[in-house]
């Protein structure tokens, strides 16, 4: 390999240049094999290019790795360029940016199964259990469903003709048998988002995130680099039955962070969160007396609950349900989504409930209560009675006396 100018021009000075390389070698990240690297062409010369590693020293990589097929350079100095580190030798550290095309492409497969260097391969087709992808045009390679990293609601074969970056996890019989990931690279671009939200996130913040993924219990939610659950209670302050109704794939929301466990890859959020709490007001707007009208959500055992609004419920007890009768459950006389007129008893907006009476029930009370008033008040304005029997036979039996 020619040498670079750095090299070359860099001796002199107080210090050598063996001993500033050697200070500045001892000093630098050490580089993993198939570790990616964003660098500057300092020089082209010959038969290879010279990469700017800043505080790492200098790389190198072939110079037909960067021409076309007629062999003209695609690139020029001063200019920026994605490789891969491959390995060090004599502290040459040698980079590419192709793996798997060329007439060398079978050990460079074989080099990068072993170093964990990434490839580039075109998915051709789907099979039994995964795809067939083509790695630099022609060599065949198996990668399974499950490390494609798919999401729950991408269909398979939207991944037809798509070009993606691979790391290889088996090779064998002499490169007749390849099978390939993306799981590694996807774990790594997370860890790398992750740890950027790390000093961003607290729990209790809003964000934006998008829905990956609609279920029974819930939806996925993306807020730009994890993935985490918003359930189907926290969805809106009413009761939903079903998440279709209110998301779709693809929406962006507006979600609060209940919880954030970075250790376990578990977060939560909430929609309703971001909503007006319809307890906030709730004495205000259904104040002890007042009448309502109510869908009547659920029967049990001990009375019925009413919805009076979306997110707020009350009770009737079965005991205030109705007058004309003794039932022994609600369902006697009540049924579920029957539109019911309430009145309220009772509000504890701390524990969130609302004590609840048939108006029917009320009503019927009320008027018992106005007739046995205006009995009593009658029989107060009548003449004193004449007392009993033997009383008036005295009275008479005296007035002959006299």
């Amino acid at each position: 390999m020619e040498t670079s100018d750095k090299a070359a021009n860099a001796a002199g000075g107080e210090e050598s240049f063996s001993d500033m390389f050697e200070k500045s070698y001892v000093q630098r990240d050490r580089l993993e094999p198939g570790q990616m690297v964003e660098t500057t062409i300092v020089k082209i010369s010959g038969d290879w290019i010279f990469l700017d590693l800043g505080g790492k020293g200098e790389g190198y990589l072939e110079k037909s790795e960067l021409a076309d097929e007629a062999g003209n350079l695609t690139v020029k100095e001063g200019d920026r360029i994605r490789a891969y580190f491959m390995s060090s030798e004599n502290n040459e550290m040698h980079f590419t940016t192709k793996i798997g095309s060329g007439p060398d492409k079978e050990s460079q497969l074989e080099d990068a199964w072993k170093n964990k260097i990434p490839v580039q391969g075109t998915i051709a087709r789907e099979i039994r259990g995964g795809y067939e992808v083509k790695i630099g045009g022609t060599v065949r390679a198996f990668c399974p469903f499950s490390q494609l990293g798919l999401r729950r609601d991408e269909n398979p074969a939207d991944y037809i003709g798509r070009s993606m970056t691979f790391h290889i996890v088996e090779h064998s019989e002499g490169g007749k048998n390849i099978v390939v990931s993306r799981k590694p690279i996807l774990d790594q671009e997370k860890q790398v988002r992750k740890e950027a939200l790390k000093a961003s996130l607290a729990e209790g913040a809003k964000v934006r995130g998008k829905v990956t993924s609609i279920q029974k219990f819930g939806a996925f939610v993306d807020i730009g680099g994890v993935e985490g659950l918003l359930p189907i209670s926290e969805m809106a302050w009413g009761r939903i039955e079903k998440v279709n109704d209110i998301l779709s794939v693809g929406q962006e929301v507006e979600v609060i962070i209940i919880k954030l466990d970075w250790d376990n890859d578990r977060y939560s959020f909430s929609l309703k969160d971001t909503l007006p709490n319809p307890w906030d007001l709730v004495e205000e707007t259904y104040p002890i007396g007042s009448f309502h009208t109510g869908t009547v959500a659920r029967l049990t055992n001990f009375g019925a609950f009413v919805t009076l609004k979306d997110g707020v419920d009350g009770l009737i007890h079965i005991s205030k349900i109705t007058a004309t009768k003794r039932i022994n459950h609600p369902r006697e006389v009540l049924k579920e989504g029957q539109v019911l007129e309430v009145q309220v008893e009772a509000v504890d907006r701390s524990q969130r409930r609302i004590s609840l009476a048939s108006a029917d029930l009320r009503r019927t009370e009320d008027e018992e209560a106005a007739t046995m008033k205006d009995y009593k008040q009658k029989a107060a304005e009548e003449p004193q009675n004449l007392g009993t029997l033997g009383d008036m036979l005295k009275a008479k039996t005296e007035q002959k006396d006299k």
